[in-house]
């Protein structure tokens, strides 16, 4: 990837630590593409009794994934502190639940798991934000018992490609993150040993009066942009006037159309698969103490 596309990732770690009491409210796609996500387990027979979510954010997933699952141990994994703070006063809430819900802060790229401990890795519009998909992939690979479930949700290409092309248009700074090609996804999947790879691609368009909605919105959900080449400085008047006119060319019917294509994907860690080297010795038992 060009290394001016890289993800800030202090930056996005600070935007969904301020986005954790707003994310809830605006985060109307990311629970839709959670029900789709959760949707295709329906047709897959596999009974984790543990499950990591990796990016679970204020738990919206990981909640859906307990009922799915009463009896099996979760463990929600995310970058941003604040955002599982939001996710563990839920949970206290939910008092039907047989199993409690444990919590990591940690990266997706360096899991404080053990090799092959845990049944099923879980991830809804995470891999977007990790500038090394395959180092993630290879741990997901790790942490997965043999047998073990990856099933996971991300943006493709087409995703804000209206706004992309407005700011295209306006000056030559990265305003919008990069988002990975389904076929690149699934070549990675390969590279990771991850076997029976099985993907699919679903187009979403959401609607905004003005372009201001739609970045208040990315805001609120801590979706702003945080590549290594983006304006530094802060976007005058005349700047937002400027994308808001090339961005009239996509309005119809009185709206602004948001283009969000989702790509889901999950794949199985083969059985006779032998363990990594190099792997990470601490027990989910110890981490749940």
């Amino acid at each position: 990837m060009n290394s001016d596309l890289l993800i800030d990732k202090k930056l996005a770690r600070l935007a969904f630590e301020r986005a954790a009491k707003t994310y809830d409210e605006a985060a109307v796609l990311q629970r839709e593409v959670n029900h789709h996500l959760l949707e295709r387990l329906d047709y897959i027979n596999h009974r984790p009794k543990m499950i990591l979510d990796v990016g679970a954010g204020t738990g919206y997933g990981a909640h859906s994934l307990q009922k799915l699952y009463p009896a099996a141990n979760i463990v929600a994994l995310d970058i941003a502190y604040s955002m599982l703070r939001v996710a563990r006063s839920r949970t206290k809430f939910i008092t039907r639940l047989k199993k409690k819900i444990k919590f990591i802060n940690a990266e997706a790229e360096k899991l404080p798991l053990s090799d092959n401990s845990v049944d099923m890795v879980y991830s809804n519009l995470t891999l977007q934000w990790l500038n090394d998909l395959d180092l993630a992939l290879r741990e997901f690979s790790r942490v997965l018992k043999p047998g073990g479930m990856l099933l996971f949700s991300t943006f493709g290409p087409d995703t804000l490609k209206e706004l992309r092309a407005s700011w295209r248009a306006v000056d030559q700074y990265s305003h919008v993150n990069p988002f990975i090609d389904m076929h690149d996804v699934g070549d990675a999947m390969m590279r990771a040993r991850l076997a029976e790879p099985v993907m699919d691609v679903e187009n979403f368009t959401l609607t905004y009066s003005d372009v201001f909605s739609l970045m208040r919105e990315l805001k609120a959900i801590g979706a702003h942009n945080v590549t290594s080449a983006r304006p530094k400085g802060l976007m005058g008047k005349s700047h937002f006037n400027a994308l808001q006119q090339q961005y009239e060319q996509y309005r119809r019917d009185s709206v602004l159309p948001v283009s969000y294509e989702v790509v889901y994907g999950h794949a199985w860690k083969p059985v006779d698969q032998a363990e990594p080297p190099g792997s990470v010795n601490i027990s989910i038992e110890s981490l749940m103490r």
